[in-house]
């Protein structure tokens, strides 16, 4: 029981990714609250559902997710949107909701939960960031800047707050086998298991992730067996590179 007694927020919790870390917290003893668009589907001690795109959302959520479960230990921004396409193509609506999401949401709620760990002791926090913001690839600038900020913070204060006894870290995933991805491949037209077979043939290890497998590292940043670990970018990409 890796996080019994613990009190975790997730982010994304009605999506692939963060649906399999509530799962994993929870069996391990955690008590989670969770936030998405619409988390009911999500079993959670507490549903704080809402738009992350609102500031004044993210600023009060880990305070009230510290209410529901009594204190909060472990903050896991998870939550994503991906924008494709190059940079002559994307407009200012995929901006603000690419930015919003990925790099404004994480910014707010780390704000907002630093101060209610140190206050305890300390905690952990583990962002979702991707292989392709460490290592940028092609036609998706938007999503790439995002997602590089995020790993940029994730250093920043993996180091600024370790001496509080908070960890920072993020985990950086190549593609994996979401609704998202999914829904991605059927909107430019294409049968989505067939291209899901074709990413699959591009692995080293013969398949693109499962969210579990994401989820088993999230988990692991989170709990005390990463108790060394502050400010680290985890690539989780089955051996493949960023074409």
């Amino acid at each position: 029981m890796r996080f019994g007694g613990k009190r975790a927020l997730v982010t994304g919790a009605a999506g692939g990714i963060g649906r399999a870390v509530v799962a994993q917290l929870r069996a391990e003893g955690a008590k989670v609250a969770v936030t998405d668009r619409d988390s009911a589907e999500t079993e959670a001690e507490a549903h704080l559902d809402g738009d992350l795109l609102d500031a004044a959302f993210c600023d009060d959520l880990p305070g009230r997710a510290e209410a529901a479960l009594g204190g909060l230990d472990i903050l896991i921004n998870n939550a994503g949107v991906i924008t494709r396409g190059d940079i002559t193509t994307t407009t200012d609506a995929d901006y603000a909701l690419t930015m919003g999401v990925n790099v404004e949401a994480p910014f707010r709620l780390c704000r907002a939960a630093i101060p209610i760990m140190a206050r305890t002791g300390g905690g952990a926090i583990v962002n979702t960031s991707s292989c392709w913001g460490v290592h940028p690839g092609a036609n998706h600038p938007l999503y790439i800047m995002s997602k590089a900020a995020l790993a940029s913070l994730t250093q920043c204060l993996g180091r600024d707050h370790a001496p509080q006894g908070i960890r920072v870290n993020a985990v950086c995933p190549n593609e994996v086998n979401t609704p998202m991805l999914r829904t991605g491949f059927a909107i430019r037209g294409l049968d989505p298991d067939k291209a899901v077979d074709k990413l699959n043939a591009s692995v080293p290890i013969g398949h693109i992730a499962e969210p579990e497998e994401i989820a088993d590292v999230i988990t692991f940043l989170a709990s005390d067996a990463a108790r060394y670990m502050c400010g680290s970018l985890v690539e989780v990409n089955g051996g493949k590179p960023v074409g």
